[in-house]
């Protein structure tokens, strides 16, 4: 990977009622598993702060998904699952996009969509979304406290990052999360 963000984690949680959080780690760890950022931030609001996206994989190409996803919101009027599918068709279809090396979880406080580069968009049956090196700890974590406690999204965003700091060497416990309310207000 090129300029890669290696070590990340981002994960997301949805719950009926309460709305959506998307948080992140600030690690930003290079391909010669040296680390060169603490307090990177990967995470944005879109769409006049109605979306957040959340990415893991190379900067640049982060970016740059993630303004071709701005893009298709705009020109389908935040209809989040449209832009989310449009995105994904063009960066599976176009030579160049196919290069980019990203992956974003997406939300408008209602529907939570992973978009990957190989035009895959995901929506969780249980609310729940992780990617990156510590997603796979993040999501466990963010799993049973969605099953077991009355936490609030972003509670469990925060939990479940700090658990994966815990454990994955490419996750730090510097800890970012933006929320969104339920209805898409």
């Amino acid at each position: 990977m090129h300029g890669a963000m290696h070590g990340t984690t981002v994960v997301a949680v949805s719950r009926p009622g309460q709305g959506a959080a998307i948080g992140s780690d600030g690690q930003v760890t290079m391909a010669n598993h040296m680390i060169v950022k603490g307090s990177a931030r990967k995470l944005r609001k879109l769409y006049g702060g109605r979306v957040i996206v959340g990415f893991a994989g190379a900067v640049a190409d982060a970016f740059v998904l993630a303004e071709k996803f701005e893009g298709k919101l705009q020109e389908h009027g935040g209809q989040l699952v449209r832009a989310a599918v449009e995105t994904a068709k063009e960066w599976r279809a176009d030579r160049l996009l196919r290069r980019l090396e990203a992956e974003m979880l997406v939300t408008d406080g209602e529907t939570l969509l992973l978009i990957s580069g190989g035009g895959e968009v995901l929506e969780p049956d249980d609310g729940v979304l992780a990617i990156g090196s510590g997603g796979g700890f993040a999501l466990a974590a963010a799993r049973a406290l969605l099953r077991y406690t009355d936490f609030s999204p972003k509670q469990i965003v925060e939990a479940s990052l700090g658990v994966a700091a815990e454990i994955c060497v490419y996750t730090n416990a510097h800890i970012l999360v933006e929320e969104l309310p339920g209805g898409g207000k």
